[in-house]
């Protein structure tokens, strides 16, 4: 069964494809492919809510102490009777709590039509969730915003269960289109020679682990998905001035060497 309430430590690395070949050949037998998917392979794709006044772009851009997101989330093909998981991303200073329920998709998107929801009528994994989804969803006035999906390989410690890294690759988003039996597509918000390594631990990265990321010069990067896509999007529609003017978008770059020489930035 999938957790449904956890808290962990993440760290975001921006790679090129050569790094994560690299790091997979480096891995010998200390990591093992995630259970689920093709051998730990598979689509993500996940539905963001926001306001009108982008609360939680602007939240998350400015990096508050304490921010939260709120995403409906399905993996590979999926219909209105798939599992879906509704959950609440927590964050604060460098801990990521996650509150999630699981229900059919098309659950889901009754709860989200009905302006006054009684929530004790909905098939759900946990109704305490669902009544702080809610909460969360009233107090900011959130509304479905956009949905980003990306393909995903994922690996966990042979030895450390706690241990859990992902690599994301074809990262997309769009915003005319918000059902995600849709599959994932849209226009790509980070360069495609480049991938999302995010390393994941309740504690501390293991030794072993963080000498082989320095030892191939994979850069720690803080680059939102969220706020990269929120501002392709808002560029596309010409909307939102106060995100197109902000001079502080998110800049997805690698630096490094290869090759033996400097290596040329690489610009989303």
């Amino acid at each position: 069964m999938a957790l449904e309430i956890f808290q962990r430590k993440e760290q975001k690395y921006l790679i090129t494809i050569e790094q994560y070949e690299r790091l997979l050949e480096s891995f010998g037998d200390r990591m093992r492919s995630d259970k689920n998917g093709d051998n730990g392979r598979y689509t993500v794709t996940s539905l963001y809510f926001d306001n009108t006044d982008k609360t939680i772009y602007f939240e998350t851009k400015n990096k508050l102490e304490y921010r939260q997101k709120l995403r409906l989330r399905v993996y590979d093909d999926a219909t209105e009777e798939s599992t879906a998981f509704f959950e609440v991303k927590q964050k604060h200073k460098k801990i990521v709590n996650k509150r999630r329920l699981l229900a059919p998709l098309k659950e889901v998107y009754r709860y989200l039509q009905d302006p006054e929801p009684d929530l004790s009528t909905y098939d759900t994994s946990n109704i305490q969730v669902l009544k702080e989804i809610d909460y969360f969803r009233k107090l900011y006035h959130l509304e479905p915003e956009m949905v980003v999906s990306y393909r995903r390989h994922a690996l966990h410690g042979a030895d450390n269960a706690d241990l859990r890294l992902t690599f994301d690759f074809d990262l997309r988003c769009r915003k005319d289109d918000l059902l995600l039996e849709h599959g994932p597509y849209g226009d790509n918000f980070i360069d495609q020679n480049l991938v999302v390594l995010e390393v994941k631990v309740e504690h501390s990265v293991p030794l072993w682990l963080a000498r082989l990321l320095q030892e191939l010069e994979c850069e720690q990067r803080s680059a939102s998905k969220f706020c990269t896509s929120t501002e392709l999007l808002s560029e596309r529609i010409g909307s939102q001035p106060a995100i197109q003017n902000n001079t502080a978008k998110e800049t997805t770059t690698i630096g490094g060497t290869e090759n033996g020489s400097d290596q040329q930035l690489i610009y989303v």
